[in-house]
């Protein structure tokens, strides 16, 4: 942990340069949790779709991601893993748009060539990204929905799981985390109905990666961090 620990204090943004929106809301509106085909009507304000794009425009190599950052937030753990793995590209999918405007606006700006983030609601399905074609998804600190009537606003879902199976290379993996023990319970109770990966508890000694904004607050206030690593079954 030393190294990450150097690494992070290494890896800052110039916030009088690139202020956060001053209002960032946890929650967005209700409607952009559920697919397009489920609602009756399409708000104006819904994430585009991208069934049919060439997402390997938005990187300096003209290559497709390798990585995945599903829920990117405040792209803290985005824009630090580009630093330290600057040979891979690493796409962000998120759901509020000002903070997508951020992070491309910080990333087109400081010539950052290995990510980008794109506006975008995931339970959408993830037909952009080729079969096969990631090493690794990054699910971090997902938004709890702890009140029952919510809950049908999770992302981590059978067909999420899918989703993931099919885009994941045989040698990857899938990362999640959470501070929530129920949402914890939750996410291997849905990996064990899907049966599609083989997947362990893990420890915080053993992550090796930047740390999210929610990661660094669990940390500072002595809160436990839940966390699974999975692997496509084959």
């Amino acid at each position: 942990m030393l190294y990450l620990d150097i690494f992070i204090k290494i890896m800052k943004i110039d916030f009088d340069k690139y202020p956060y929106p001053k209002k960032i809301r946890h929650h967005t509106s209700s409607n952009l949790y559920f697919p397009i085909k489920d609602l009756k009507i399409v708000p104006s304000y819904y994430p585009p779709l991208y069934d049919d794009i060439d997402i390997s425009k938005y990187f300096g190599n003209s290559k497709s991601p390798d990585i995945l950052d599903i829920g990117c937030g405040k792209s803290k753990f985005l824009l630090a893993y580009s630093e330290q793995f600057p040979n891979r590209n690493i796409l962000g999918i998120e759901l509020r748009k000002g903070l997508v405007d951020w992070a491309q606006n910080y990333i087109l700006n400081e010539g950052i060539k290995n990510a980008w983030v794109i506006w975008y609601s995931a339970v959408n399905g993830l037909k952009f990204i080729q079969d096969n074609s990631i090493a690794e998804v990054f699910y971090l600190f997902p938004d709890p929905w702890p009140k029952l009537k919510q809950q049908n606003r999770r992302l981590f879902s059978i067909e999420f799981l899918n989703e993931l199976y099919r885009i994941i290379e045989h040698s990857g993996k899938l990362y999640i985390s959470t501070d929530c023990d129920y949402v914890d319970e939750y996410h291997l109770k849905i990996l064990k109905k899907s049966g599609l990966f083989d997947y362990e508890i893990s420890s915080n000694k053993e992550w090796k990666y930047p740390r999210t904004n929610k990661e660094e607050f669990c940390i500072k206030n002595n809160i436990p961090i839940y966390r699974i690593e999975a692997i496509p079954k084959k």
